[in-house]
Formats: structure tokens, C-alpha cells, sequence
């Protein structure tokens, strides 16, 4: 059983930055995708970010176009990522989930994806 815990989240002004961490327990293969995806209130989960497994220990991330040049995701490991945003804008306020499938590849559809955290809030203020 795969169990996914999100933390880093909180309010901060616009222009600012949070880092937010996933860890996987039972993810142990290495081989498996790891992303984070969004929803703000009365909108649909939308694709974030995502860090994939390339072959032997590295991992390559992908990116929303919505947040490239302010976000980076970093893959630690197996079984933990996670992603720093910078350059905080209020239309950035969502609930963010971490989320992992055993494919090594990615897919924007939230449907496509295995497991999932509970979610951590992030507020951006303008």
C-alpha cells in the first residue's frame, strides 16, 4: 500500500516563495512517476509539475507552461520530491496533491494517476 504525505504549504504574500515535500511510503521501485497537481475552488485538478525516471538514478522533470521560470521540481530519492516555488502570484492559490503512478511516464490527466496525498493549501495573497 502506497501512503502520501504532503507538507510545506501556507500563506504567503504575492512575490514570494514555499517549498512543498511528498513522501512515498511504499514506493520502492524507483521507477515510478511522481507529480504534483493543483485545484483552486470551482476549478478542475490541472498537472503541476512532474519528476520521471530516465534510467539508473536519474530522474528528469517536467513542467506546466503556466509555471515554468517560477517553479522547479526535484525528485529525492525513490520515494520523495519536491517542489520550490518562487515568484508567487495569487492566482497560484490552490490546494496542491502530490501524486504517483507506476509508469515511467507522464500524463496531465489526474485520472491517470495511481495514488494520491491529502493535499496542502497554499494561499497567495495579493
Amino acid at each position: 500500500q502506497v501512503l502520501m504525505v504532503e507538507s510545506g504549504g501556507g500563506l504567503v504574500q504575492a512575490g514570494g516563495s514555499l517549498r512543498l515535500s511528498c513522501t512515498a511510503s511504499g514506493l520502492n521501485k524507483g521507477t515510478e512517476t511522481m507529480a504534483w497537481f493543483r485545484q483552486a475552488p470551482g476549478k478542475e485538478r490541472e498537472f503541476v509539475a512532474s519528476t520521471r525516471w530516465t534510467g539508473a538514478n536519474h530522474y528528469i522533470g517536467d513542467l506546466a507552461d503556466f509555471v515554468k521560470g517560477r517553479f522547479t521540481i526535484s525528485r529525492d530519492g525513490k520515494n520523495s520530491m519536491s517542489l520550490q516555488m518562487s515568484t508567487l502570484k495569487p492566482e497560484d492559490t490552490a490546494v496542491y496533491y502530490c501524486a504517483a503512478r507506476t509508469y515511467s511516464t507522464i500524463d496531465s490527466r489526474s485520472g491517470r494517476w495511481d495514488y494520491w496525498g491529502q493535499g496542502t493549501q497554499v494561499t497567495v495573497s495579493s
